[in-house]
């Protein structure tokens, strides 16, 4: 009788640590899904911030305010403000990538060089510095930063860069990787020209005219690739 009791009383027992360990498991989950949530809220208004704002103009209480955090949850996910603008510059830069991507999935061929331009040195883009591209809103500030903050904006502008290059005309790699660095230099500057100016009618003029020019380019020299040939 005192054995089965025994056996009875160990199984309840054994029942109630399995529950507590799923639990604490569940809770680990929840806890795992809630840091990562926190930490795109951040990445999401810093990016933001920083490209309206600059780098240096904005505090650590802005970004906070902005994604309804404490300065604990924050310092915990990333433990300074240089770690923060690391990580949102290489996050706004991959949203960008992620852009380019769905324009060529939706205008493959030739047909997707010509809408990434299009896109790129649009009016909507020009009006949303806070959501757009990271360069043309940050360069300038971006070279002032410390090294580690170099180097993330250099490795994402590399992949830029090969993204870009395998969407020219065929020919060479080395020559469509360097008419990739003209085409994207070109648009960054223009969208830095067109928003800095006063004069709206000169501002779609620097858009359209740079799209026109840099579009019409690659054209041409796919022409002078087939008849090099």
């Amino acid at each position: 009788m005192a054995a089965v009791i025994f056996g009875i009383l160990m199984t309840l027992v054994i029942i109630c640590v399995k529950d507590r360990n799923q639990d604490w498991k569940g809770g680990m989950r929840v806890s795992k899904e809630k840091a990562a949530q926190n930490r795109e809220r951040i990445l999401t208004s810093a990016a933001r911030l920083f490209r309206e704002h600059g780098i240096s103009a904005t505090g650590v209480d802005s970004i906070t305010d902005d994604a309804g955090l404490t300065h604990g949850g924050l310092y915990s996910q990333f433990g300074s403000k240089e770690a923060i603008a690391a990580e949102a510059i290489r996050f706004a830069l991959a949203r960008g990538k992620r852009v380019w991507q769905r324009a060529l999935e939706r205008n493959p061929g030739k047909r997707a060089l010509p809408a990434i331009v299009d896109g790129y040195l649009s009016r909507a883009h020009r009006d949303a510095p806070g959501n757009g591209c990271v360069v043309a809103a940050l360069g300038t500030d971006i070279a002032r930063q410390p090294r580690r903050v170099r180097q993330v904006f250099t490795r994402e502008i590399k992949v830029d860069l090969e993204f870009l290059s395998r969407l020219m005309p065929e020919g060479d790699l080395s020559r469509s990787y360097e008419d990739a660095i003209v085409a994207f230099a070109s648009m960054i500057g223009a969208l830095i020209l067109a928003r800095a100016v006063s004069d709206d009618a000169l501002s779609d003029l620097i858009l359209k005219s740079t799209a026109k020019r840099v579009t019409k380019r690659s054209k041409g020299r796919a022409g002078a690739r087939r008849s090099s040939k």
